[in-house]
């Protein structure tokens, strides 16, 4: 093979890696700790078993609220409706999980009331006390009761949501107040 066909191959060859190899510039904080996230299993909100692994192939967002949330709850969700909207019919190449802090009040029942009402794609989660303390210690969401004047509680908890990729790596945190648009940039990464 002369000189210049082996350059000219060489070259080829470094395009196309060039090419296949993305770079992908986040809005959120892209997370690097291999030890965070990784597979669950909890109920969802018709009452059947759903395992995270389920949903490989889709980019996940992730997020912990409960029902009763008067703010940051609604407001995530009412930004991830958007962002829905925004992607179009990449839209179902993304599930929108809503894991449940509050499984006390929390109950299938309650999240099919709330959640669908944002988009009929996402799927609320639940489970026994001991199985959302689990999840969120995998992912490093902190929740705590918060007992208020009328003897009920309100839950404070992490804030932010999680986007994973189609193999199932935790790949971006985004902070409560992420616009949607830079939401639906980072899920479009994702989708690549």
């Amino acid at each position: 093979m002369s000189r210049f066909l082996k350059r000219l191959l060489g070259l080829f060859i470094v395009l196309v890696l060039s090419a296949c190899a993305q770079k992908i510039d986040f809005k959120g904080t892209a997370i690097e700790d291999a030890s965070m996230g990784g597979n669950f299993k909890l109920t969802d909100f018709h009452g059947q078993p759903r395992a995270l692994d389920e949903f490989r192939g889709k980019v996940v967002a992730l997020f912990f609220g409960y029902t009763s949330c008067p703010d940051v709850c609604p407001t995530t969700m009412l930004e991830y409706a958007s962002v829905m909207k925004q992607l179009g019919a990449d839209g179902d190449k993304v599930q929108v999980l809503f894991v449940s802090v509050d499984p006390e009040r929390d109950t299938p029942q309650v999240l099919a009331g709330y959640v669908p009402h944002f988009d009929k794609r996402f799927i609320g989660l639940t489970g026994g006390a001991a199985d959302i303390e689990k999840v969120m210690k995998q992912y490093k969401v902190v929740a705590q009761k918060v007992k208020n004047e009328e003897g009920g509680y309100t839950v404070d908890h992490s804030a932010g949501s999680y986007l994973l990729d189609k193999e199932g790596k935790l790949r971006v945190y985004e902070a409560y107040g992420t616009p949607s648009a830079n939401l639906a940039s980072d899920i479009r990464q994702l989708l690549r």
